[in-house]
């Protein structure tokens, strides 16, 4: 093989979307995904790909550095892309210890495996820590936006896990000389994303006539990124982009909450022929905690370096993402029964 590219997070939502994009992209780099298989990754997104000549997939802890290690020797992996990570910023708030010891001991379990590893022999070696927009804190409404010098102010625990990582990335580069790379994105969505997060959730609910929450007002700002656009830029980083660099990928689609709320009814109201999807099931709750109210990166750097830009407007991402719900509710109904966890043994028990 050309490559051993290591990715880990590989059966989450994202990362099952450049585990994909890879093995076929790529038929002469091994591809080994590494995942715990906590409950937000799920294998059988993989199921396409899962006998592909070029794909490994390990069950494994980030935390565990001798297992990592391990990895890293047996499979001579001279490629990370990181995008195992606690990314749910409720969860943190209930359990923040869960995040720093993922988010932070994790990538530095990757960090140090990739450097024993490579034993200063940095010539084609890369680690890719893929990020979030939320460590750079709130936005006014102002119209600023968040650039590669934005300073850091995160405000939730996850945000703080997450920047702790990030600033453990760059002391390895500055210190060590290990060839790293750090994206910072903004809000995903798309096919297999689980339905705790805004928008499968919203498709789930409604279509069950179920309360769609909403948080306080429902006017927090995001800048929604279509997930196959950031797959994009994840390979042309990988290929392209400059050690040492970071690069925030936004989609220039900044909308409030409310409107995504409201954009997702009548989607499902027009499509299903369903007058039980209305505006009537929007629930406002109380605001949560810390909750920013306004994120919206510039991607003029990685536009102009890499030539990467979000080739897909909100209104086309969000028809084909509820396209994609609407033709796959097996998929919906394996998440949310949990079923989906049983999957690797089965698939994995005689191997």
């Amino acid at each position: 093989m050309k490559r051993n590219i290591l990715i880990t997070g590989g059966a989450g939502f994202i990362g099952s979307h450049v585990v994909r994009l890879f093995v076929n992209k790529y038929p002469d780099y091994r591809i080994v995904n590494l995942d715990k298989l906590t409950y937000a990754g799920n294998l059988a997104n993989l199921r396409d790909i899962e006998n592909a000549p070029n794909y490994t997939f390990v069950k494994a802890d980030i935390c565990d550095y001798d297992t990592i290690r391990e990895v890293f020797c047996k499979y001579d992996i001279d490629g990370v892309i990181h995008l195992a990570a606690e990314s749910h910023v409720d969860r943190s708030i209930k359990d923040p210890f869960i995040f720093a010891r993922t988010n932070v001991m994790g990538t530095l379990s990757l960090l140090q495996a990739a450097k024993e590893q490579w034993n200063g022999n940095w010539e084609g070696k890369r680690f890719y820590h893929i990020s979030t927009d939320e460590v750079y804190g709130a936005l006014q409404f102002d119209g600023t936006l968040f650039t590669e010098e934005t300073r850091y102010d995160p405000h939730s625990p996850y945000s703080a896990a997450k920047a702790s990582s990030d600033h453990f990335v760059r002391a390895y580069h500055d210190t060590y000389g290990l060839p790293t790379i750090v994206t910072n994105c903004s809000n995903n969505y798309g096919p297999y994303q689980f339905p705790e997060k805004l928008i499968p959730l919203l498709i789930n609910n409604a279509k069950q006539h179920k309360n769609l929450p909403v948080y306080g007002d429902g006017m927090q700002i995001r800048d929604w990124l279509y997930v196959m656009d950031h797959c994009k830029a994840i390979d042309m980083v990988a290929q392209g982009g400059k050690d040492g660099e970071v690069y925030n990928v936004g989609g220039h689609n900044e909308r409030p909450n409310i409107f995504i709320v409201k954009t997702v009814i009548a989607q499902l109201h027009d499509r299903l022929k369903d007058e039980g999807i209305s505006e009537e099931l929007i629930t406002h709750v109380a605001d949560r905690l810390g909750h920013d109210r306004r994120y919206g990166i510039d991607p003029t750097k990685i536009k102009e370096d890499l030539g990467w830009y979000p080739e897909t407007p909100f209104e086309k991402g969000i028809v084909l993402t509820i396209d994609w719900y609407l033709a796959h509710p097996d998929w919906m109904a394996h998440v949310t029964s949990g079923d989906y966890q049983k999957y690797y043994e089965q698939m994995y028990k005689n191997k």
